[in-house]
């Protein structure tokens, strides 16, 4: 890892692991500025990320039962909001005053929302998932390579059974499952082995002290956290959740720890994070893992349920509620790892998904405000907010991905500097080579933040990434 002790113990675990730069894109300045459009009180605003989460909480709120989704169009930079058609007029002119993008669609979320708990009560077998497509107006259900004979037929009757515009269905390589093994990599040691997990994000707990937040998986599989392979136990978890959800706090064991409230995205530079915020679909988003270093993507839906295997019963089912569905790739380790958005947003922890960051695959986040809702947390600093690593820059210019370089899993980076490399051999795009951390020390280069860890998955399952 980048960290370095100082007086006080600033936290070993940046958020975020020193793991290849695969999506060097996070480091240009983002231009989508806001803009007002107050020329036009009709014309949807151009709405960064965050600003897109904002208003569809705050549309939300205000259009009540005529509200059924949203999404950003990342193409205009815009928020598209599905009303009910049938609304009353006002109701599409206080949205486009507001500075969204009005769509009349025919599914309502109550609707939606009962086809999902028909979904629940009848096709809740391991190797499935749904989640709501505002794009579509539609629940999107998947079902993995483990799903055939009477368990396929039964998702496929259950479908039928909602009606012909009210959900799909497709089957995805792989198999869900959880991932074990990834931010900065966290280690534990339980009776079966090691464990391997990312750190999240860096936060607040509830009495003042300084903690973590990573996958409800990791901290039911282990109590006690290092930040070394071998190393002496650092953090202990205060609360754990999985399955119904899949979050972790875990506070460090010196109170006077101090932590940072950022993302280590490789060759000693961070992403500073200021805000918690919620997914909107369409969005852009980035992930951190100590396993497959940075890759970003897309998120295609909200409020999923996926129905892992059980490790404990194999006859069981472990289902998470409420995730956050991406394309993002993730594999074996970068289980409660962060995701974030380039401006700074804290979005989700890894839970699980399918494929891995050769083939592809979905990938499925616990969402941060439900986390720090349910924990008491708050994101940030807990110590006197010392900074590992230079806030994240690049060279505008540097546009075009050098075909010959790529990271750990064989990603191809754009704007990548040839010659820049970290501790693990990555070619990392845009990226000043003397970087160093706030310490002076540069980038480490033990490699830790490659290690595979126990229990590395070959991304032929739906997992969850600890």
């Amino acid at each position: 890892m980048s960290h370095k002790r100082i007086p006080k113990r600033k936290a070993a675990i940046a958020v975020g692991g020193v793991a290849a730069l695969g999506a060097a894109a996070i480091l240009l300045p983002n231009a989508n500025a806001s803009q007002d459009n107050s020329a036009g009180a009709a014309t949807p605003k151009t709405l960064k990320a965050t600003g897109a989460s904002d208003l569809s909480s705050q549309l939300a709120g205000l259009l009540g039962d005529a509200f059924a989704g949203s999404y950003y169009d990342s193409a205009t930079q815009q928020l598209v909001v599905n009303v009910i058609s049938g609304s009353n007029d006002n109701v599409v002119v206080q949205a486009e005053k507001a500075g969204a993008k009005v769509r009349k669609v025919q599914n309502s979320t109550a609707e939606l929302t009962a086809a999902a708990q028909v979904l629940k009560t009848k096709a809740t077998v391991p190797g499935t998932a749904w989640s709501v497509d505002p794009k579509t107006n539609k629940i999107q259900v998947l079902a993995d390579s483990t799903v055939t004979g009477s368990k396929w037929d039964t998702v496929l009757s259950t479908v039928k059974s909602l009606g012909t515009d009210m959900a799909t269905v497709k089957k995805t390589g792989g198999s869900f499952k959880t991932l074990v093994s990834g931010g900065d990599a966290i280690f534990a040691q339980t009776d079966q082995g090691g464990v391997r997990c990312s750190l999240g994000f860096n936060v607040t707990a509830s009495d003042g002290t300084p903690a973590f937040l990573t996958a409800g998986h990791c901290g039911v599989a282990a109590k006690q956290w290092s930040d070394s392979q071998d190393g002496q136990p650092i953090a202990t978890v205060d609360q754990a959740t999985f399955p119904g959800n899949d979050f972790s706090l875990v506070k460090y064991d010196d109170p006077a720890t101090q932590t940072t409230s950022d993302v280590n995205v490789g060759n000693g530079q961070t992403v500073q994070i200021t805000q918690a915020e919620d997914a909107t679909v369409g969005t852009q988003v980035f992930r951190m893992g100590s396993t497959t270093g940075l890759h970003d993507g897309t998120v295609t839906g909200l409020d999923a349920t996926v129905n892992f295997q059980s490790e404990t019963d194999p006859n069981g089912v472990d289902t998470v509620n409420g995730l956050i569905q991406t394309d993002v790739c993730a594999e074996a380790g970068d289980s409660g790892g962060s995701l974030f958005t380039q401006d700074g947003g804290a979005v989700g922890l890894t839970s699980g998904g399918s494929g891995d960051c050769t083939a592809g695959g979905e990938t499925f986040f616990q969402p941060v405000t439900a986390a720090l809702t349910a924990t008491g947390a708050t994101l940030g600093d807990a110590g006197a907010g010392a900074g590992a690593g230079d806030t994240a820059t690049a060279d505008p210019s540097a546009t075009a991905a050098d075909p010959s370089a790529t990271d750990g899993t064989g990603d191809q980076s754009g704007a990548v500097d040839p010659s820049a490399t970290d501790g693990t051999g990555d070619q990392s795009g845009a990226v000043d080579p003397s970087a160093t951390d706030a310490s002076g020390t540069g980038v480490d280069q033990n490699g830790t933040g490659q290690d595979t860890g126990t229990g590395a998955d070959d991304g032929s399952s739906l997992t969850s990434n600890h």
